[in-house]
């Protein structure tokens, strides 16, 4: 055979079309169904939390039907009274109600500001905690300040009662070292000065947990921005400064505009355990009045009528901070 002959014979095995059974056409048959089986593998990962998102999250969305009837438990939503936009009508109209809001919201708002104000402690800690450079003394410092996170509120107001209370031992130490004739009144006391004790209760509670982040942060910092600063003679608060903190702050900000869009949502267990009939006025946060007035004022439609104006003006938050973040940063958060 020539070699034109062969040349020939190449070009037409290469130009026939593959078989479809051969071990290259089985292979490229899998390959172009891999993508797929992939994607629905990782839908199937997937689903059970898209389902525990629609249980707890959506479909609870249901009973803002509520506040559009005088609901009775006795008759259920059946047997009670349509009443439409009453409840939103009173909110606004009575001037009683308005002014429960209305201090409602002060004290919502002035926790969360404070909350908002005291967010750059974590990252403070986190940096100065990673500059430690014992280790066995660095994650004690770490473990010690974490664990105060898993205390439920209730072990922690045990805690501030033991210590804090007119008979708690912070009492009996001042008045028998005879600094005090008679006991101060600490959990009791009323006024603004709530809103600094709750905060640094919450501080207290969640410095640790909050720095975590933060350092698997620094974690993901590039070790030769930090030789070249030595190279260049920089010191340790110069490196923390310089290269710590900005490398710090895309995280930090993400997360300060997740507070600003979660302004209005308190949480109500520390107030709940929290609140006497001395500092009810100025402790009363916004989810603990919904809870007041539907199962202690046993008003639930009024209070399922609060709670959507809740939702609702988070919603509006969480999509105005999302804008300013596109418009600012170039990238969304949701």
């Amino acid at each position: 055979m020539t070699s034109q002959a062969v040349l020939q014979a190449v070009s037409v095995s290469e130009a026939a079309p593959e078989n479809a059974d051969s071990p290259k056409g089985r292979q490229r048959r899998a390959q172009g169904r891999r993508p797929g089986r992939k994607s629905f593998g990782l839908f199937l990962c997937i689903l059970p939390f898209m389902v525990l998102i629609f249980l707890f999250s959506y479909f609870p969305l249901y009973g803002w039907i509520y506040a559009l009837f005088d609901y009775k438990p006795a008759l259920g939503l059946a047997g009670s009274e349509f009443v439409g936009l009453q409840w939103f009508e009173l909110m606004f109209n009575s001037p009683t109600q308005v002014a429960q809001i209305g201090q409602v919201l002060a004290n919502t708002l002035a926790m969360s500001f404070l909350g908002i104000a005291t967010s750059v402690l974590p990252v403070a800690f986190a940096i100065f905690l990673n500059e430690i450079k014992t280790p066995w003394f660095r994650n004690t410092v770490q473990t010690l300040t974490t664990m105060p996170n898993f205390i439920s509120w209730v072990l922690v107001y045990m805690i501030a009662f033991s210590l804090f209370s007119s008979s708690g031992l912070v009492n009996d130490v001042l008045i028998d070292s005879g600094l005090i004739t008679a006991p101060m009144k600490m959990l009791d006391s009323g006024g603004e000065g709530v809103w600094i004790t709750m905060t640094l209760w919450s501080l207290w509670k969640g410095l640790g947990w909050g720095a975590i982040i933060y350092l698997a942060a620094i974690a993901g910092i590039d070790p030769s921005l930090y030789e070249s600063a030595k190279l260049d003679g920089a010191n340790r608060f110069q490196t923390m400064w310089h290269i710590t903190v900005p490398q710090l702050m895309p995280t930090y900000i993400v997360l300060l505009m997740l507070s600003i869009a979660n302004l209005l949502n308190n949480g109500m267990e520390q107030y709940y355990v929290f609140q006497n009939a001395f500092n009810k006025e100025h402790i009363e946060v916004l989810d603990l009045y919904v809870y007041n007035i539907g199962l202690t004022g046993n008003s639930l439609s009024m209070a399922t009528a609060v709670g959507m104006l809740k939702s609702l003006i988070s919603v509006i938050l969480l999509f105005t901070v999302n804008l300013i973040a596109k418009r600012t940063r170039g990238a969304s958060i949701i």
